[in-house]
Formats: structure tokens, C-alpha cells, sequence
């Protein structure tokens, strides 16, 4: 039997202990994703930001991907951009529990899609438990909003700015607030 590895592992949701074997190797990854997001966050070409982002995601991004610098990421091979995405300045991704972003989507500046959370119990709060984060097609996430581990928002839904999101989105539905509620259907 082929052992997984603590990334593949992350990504389908294992609970990672601090004292793992291979826990080490998740700040080794950051350290390298970091490096290229320096380059990345001081490049002022379009087809450059979007040529490292290839490079960090390890994933091709559409030519129609518009990245405003700079974009903070922790690990970067379990985030997926679809065409026609927008991404806004000082936007922070916490990717090892995996995010997707499908086509035209729009992301406003200081969003944070957070796929990493602990347990609240003191001697389990150095584990990391990673939970997807997945937004559809066409959705709005205002400025300042924070998305939580485990969250889908809706297809053509809005995240009204500095809203809390702990719960699904449904389609076509605009949510805000801390946490963040239905406020309208669209």
C-alpha cells in the first residue's frame, strides 16, 4: 500500500498532530511558497504575477486571471483558479484544506479564505484541521470578508465586506454580517 502524503493527506481532511512525522514538511513547503511570492508581490506585469502564480499553484491560470499584488499565501498547490477571476489587493489564502475558485469571481481587497481551523481543546490546539473552501461561479466576496474552513459559497452569491462566513452561501443569495446571515435573495 502507497502512503499518502501529508499534503494528500491534508486535502482529504486528516487531522494533522503537531508531533506528525511529516509535519515539518508543511513549513518547508510555506518557506518555498514564500520565496516565490516575494517575486510574485514585486512584479508589476500582469502575465508575470499570473506566471508565478502558475508556478505556485502548480496549476495553469487563464490569461483572463487579473491578480492585484500582494497576495499572501501559505502553501498554494491546493488552490484552483478558474477564468475570468478577479483577486484584489492584500487577499490572504490559507490553502493546505484546499480552495477553489470557479470562473468570475470576483475577490475584493483583505479577503481571507481561511481553509485551516484547530480544535478547541488546549492539549489538541496545535493540530490542524483543514476543511475545503469552495466558491462558484460568479460569486462576489466584498472587501475585508473572511471565509472559514469547510464554507461553498453559492453560485452568484455576494459576501457583503467584513462578514464572518462560518456556513454555506446558497445561490443566488447576498449574506453579511458577523456571523454572516441570508440578508437577501437575488
Amino acid at each position: 500500500m502507497q502512503t499518502k502524503t501529508i499534503f494528500e493527506r491534508l486535502k482529504k481532511g486528516e487531522i494533522i498532530s503537531p508531533t506528525d512525522k511529516d509535519a515539518y514538511k508543511m513549513r518547508e513547503a510555506s518557506f518555498a511558497t514564500k520565496k516565490l511570492l516575494i517575486e510574485m508581490n514585486n512584479a508589476s506585469d500582469p502575465a508575470e504575477i499570473r506566471n508565478f502564480l502558475c508556478q505556485i499553484t502548480d496549476s495553469e491560470i487563464d490569461e483572463s486571471v487579473t491578480v492585484f499584488t500582494p497576495l499572501h499565501i501559505n502553501y498554494g498547490k491546493h488552490t484552483k483558479i478558474g477564468k475570468n477571476v478577479f483577486i484584489n489587493f492584500d487577499c490572504v489564502f490559507l490553502d493546505l484544506g484546499g480552495i477553489t475558485i470557479e470562473d468570475n469571481v470576483l475577490i475584493a481587497p483583505k479577503v481571507s479564505l481561511l481553509t485551516e481551523g484547530h480544535p478547541t481543546a488546549i492539549e489538541d490546539r496545535h493540530s490542524l484541521i483543514p476543511k475545503p473552501i469552495h466558491i462558484k461561479k460568479n460569486a462576489w466576496i466584498g472587501a475585508n470578508a473572511t471565509i472559514l474552513q469547510g464554507v461553498t459559497i453559492g453560485e452568484n452569491a455576494i459576501v457583503a465586506s467584513g462578514s464572518v462566513v462560518s456556513k454555506d452561501v446558497p445561490d443566488n443569495t447576498i449574506v453579511g454580517g458577523i456571523p454572516a446571515k441570508i440578508l437577501k435573495t437575488i
